[in-house]
């Protein structure tokens, strides 16, 4: 089917767009009104991911609603630890909880790698589900998180200030390491793959805790995993987002990626310095600018737009939060779309 706003596809293929395109991470969320109320119908955020017809009508929201010009599928990183046989709670205001965590050989052992057709069928279910609602009018982006982010998860068991338990592990049995970044990259390539053949028109991946590790420790356990990972998958364009690494972008501009993302601490122009011309940089607002007045924040927006220049996907730095006013969005959203 023949895209109707197919800018952020053309923007990817570095071909000159009349305006920039725009989507934002957290789109589909508790700034809506109307994302609440499906909530509600599905209980509970886990019940949500994984109600196939309710996750779709959450990801349609924002392209209705605020005007973006892609829907990301409403989902969770966390499905591929769950998948590969360590289940997940979500706590109300604290966040994502394992159970179990991963310390020995045989905990490793016990993981399997995911076949996504069968253990995240409600994704691949919903991504489907999500295109026919979305009839051709904006792409489907899909996603994962990467691999030294979920390992972080599955050793240290939940958000953490330091995950000083999972960053242990790096150094006191590199090995083990090793053995589970291998198979959560052999899932997540696998899962991104099942993503595509169900409609997916790019994919990103998330690392979110990249900006935990140092320098050398990240080139060591990250970046050559998300390289196999990014190798892998040559059907779409693929978005790489590395909160945090800034120290890292002249290596992750090295990569068979098509964009990068970044954070509102990066220098859009010291990163393009650092990647090069061709490279498509996608951010990176400061999500609480959308806390200011009216003026400030248009001013702002414009101020971002210059300083990437072109090859730009406006974007957040990160996530919006629950408590943004849903009207400052589509200020944002107007404002980019009016220069």
């Amino acid at each position: 089917m023949e895209l109707k706003n197919d800018i952020l596809l053309r923007t990817l293929r570095g071909e000159a767009t009349e305006r920039k395109p725009i989507w934002l991470m957290r789109q589909a969320g508790r700034i809506l009104p109307e994302y609440r109320a499906t909530r509600e119908r599905a209980k509970n955020f886990i019940g949500l991911v994984t109600n196939p017809e309710l996750a779709a009508e959450v990801t349609v929201q924002p392209v209705d609603i605020l005007g973006v010009d892609a829907a990301i599928i409403f989902s969770d990183i966390l499905v591929i630890p769950e998948a590969m046989g360590l289940p997940y709670q979500m706590i109300e205001s604290k966040g994502p909880y394992f159970p179990q965590t991963i310390h020995t050989a045989e905990d490793v052992a016990r993981m399997q790698v995911v076949e996504a057709e069968v253990s995240l069928k409600y994704v691949v279910d919903a991504i489907k589900i999500t295109k026919q609602m979305l009839a051709g009018r904006v792409p489907l982006i899909g996603f994962a998180g990467a691999p030294w982010t979920i390992f972080s998860y599955m050793v240290e068991g939940s958000g953490s200030k330091t995950f000083s338990k999972a960053k242990a592990m790096l150094y006191q049995n590199p090995d083990l390491a090793y053995a589970l970044l291998e198979k959560i990259t052999l899932s997540t390539i696998d899962y991104l793959k099942a993503q595509i053949r169900a409609g997916a028109d790019v994919v990103q991946l998330f690392d979110s805790w990249a900006g935990i590790l140092s320098p050398e420790a990240y080139s060591t356990f990250a970046t050559p995993f998300i390289q196999k990972i990014c190798e892998a998958i040559t059907e779409v364009p693929m978005i790489v987002f590395a909160k945090g690494a800034f120290f890292a972008m002249e290596d992750l501009g090295k990569l068979p990626c098509t964009a990068l993302g970044l954070d509102w601490n990066m220098s859009p122009a010291t990163v393009r310095a650092q990647v090069g011309k061709d490279k498509i940089l996608q951010g990176n607002l400061d999500p609480c600018m959308l806390y200011a007045p009216d003026d400030v924040l248009v001013q702002g927006v414009k101020n971002m737009l210059h300083a990437f220049g072109d090859r730009h996907i406006v974007n957040l730095g990160h996530g919006l939060y629950p408590d943004i006013d849903a009207n400052k969005v589509k200020l944002m959203i107007q404002t980019v779309l009016e220069n």
